[in-house]
């Protein structure tokens, strides 16, 4: 779907719309309107803009892209039609506001229902739920329950861990993270014995990696936490849910500094069109309502104190979150990448 800025008032023509509502292009330009970016992938997004489109009566446009939606934004400039961008961790919303396509959000609502700790300070960006990088373990072959991130270069753990591609920004922002905490040589060898424990050579999402451990071609794996729950409840592909099945979830560093999470967050665009909707949705995110969902439905930790998490996420264990500041992962997520590179990472276990 593409969206294109008029030049009269500010209007917007719509070329090949998709909205959320299936509405006509008439109705569209009739109503408010919101236009978004989002890297989320639409089957998580859509229950949310649907409930605000419900409440609010604002339509919800859509353009859904895996990576480039920041330097669309950018290089569209002045002409872009965008009102809010979504993503799916923090160097995409820091990097929206390194490339200059934010406006600060000065919104009572959302300081009273988002914490510091996951708003920009100037109010650039802002975080809307919250995910753990934890570990997927064999039931059958694996007996321990605790597991920090540093035992994953073990030498036992040889040829016995699955990983996705060490470039993936969910991979980077962990090793950021390692990065914050023990400085960058040491999380080069970090991320060299990880490597040097990797059953295979980096492949799929994280959804694969449960896959490789029911197949029994490898005992651990790396994975964000709310895909557990999408395979466990994926009634349309049974055989994920035997995937879900084969695994029990550790979470890292419990005892320690905790377990690294990341951030799914919005940014209100320099030139929104739809300023004011625009906000009116990042509100709605940020409410009861909008958190409910990001728990119960999406299966991810909501950041709105009071709002509990789902009861399926609450029976994997509590979860210690790893305190560090959020702008120190962004910060160090250039550097994750080149000693991904430089340990080449991708290429998997090398004899």
């Amino acid at each position: 779907m593409t969206f294109k800025r008029g030049a009269a008032g500010g209007a917007f023509v719509l070329a090949s719309v998709v909205a959320v509502t299936g509405a006509t292009l008439s109705q569209l330009q009739a109503a408010e309107q919101v236009n978004i970016y989002s890297y989320r992938e639409p089957g998580l997004i859509k229950p949310l803009l649907e409930a605000f489109q419900k409440k609010t009566g604002i339509k919800a446009n859509v353009v859904y892209a895996k990576k480039g939606l920041v330097e669309r934004a950018a290089a569209e400039g002045r002409n872009s039609p965008v009102d809010v961008l979504l993503t799916v961790d923090i160097k995409r919303l820091t990097d929206a506001e390194r490339k200059g396509i934010t406006q600060p959000i000065k919104s009572d609502v959302i300081d009273a229902n988002i914490p510091a700790r996951y708003r920009d300070s100037d109010g650039n960006w802002i975080g809307l739920s919250q995910r753990a990088r934890l570990i997927y373990a064999s039931k059958d072959r694996v007996k321990q329950d605790t597991i920090n991130y540093e035992d994953l270069t073990d030498p036992m753990w040889k040829g016995k861990i699955c990983s996705r591609s060490g470039q993936h920004y969910y991979n980077i922002g962990l090793l950021a993270s390692v990065i914050a905490h023990v400085g960058p040589e040491k999380a080069e060898e970090w991320a060299q014995g990880l490597k040097a424990n990797l059953a295979r050579k980096p492949a799929g999402n994280d959804r694969a990696q449960v896959k490789g451990i029911y197949s029994g071609e490898c005992d651990l794996a790396i994975g964000n936490s709310y895909y557990m729950a999408a395979m466990q409840t994926n009634t349309k592909k049974p055989e994920q849910q035997m995937w879900a099945d084969s695994v029990k979830l550790l979470f890292p560093n419990a005892d320690g500094r905790g377990t690294h999470v990341n951030i799914s967050g919005a940014v209100l665009a320099k030139h929104a069109p739809n300023k004011e909707a625009g906000v009116k949705l990042i509100e709605f995110l940020t409410s009861d309502d909008g958190q409910k969902i990001y728990a119960e439905i999406v299966n991810e930790y909501p950041l709105k104190d009071g709002v509990p998490t789902s009861e399926r996420v609450s029976s994997w264990g509590d979860l210690k979150s790893d305190k560090i500041a959020f702008e120190e992962i962004a910060k160090n997520s250039s550097k994750a990448s080149e000693i991904m590179d430089k340990v080449q990472f991708d290429l998997g276990p090398q004899s």
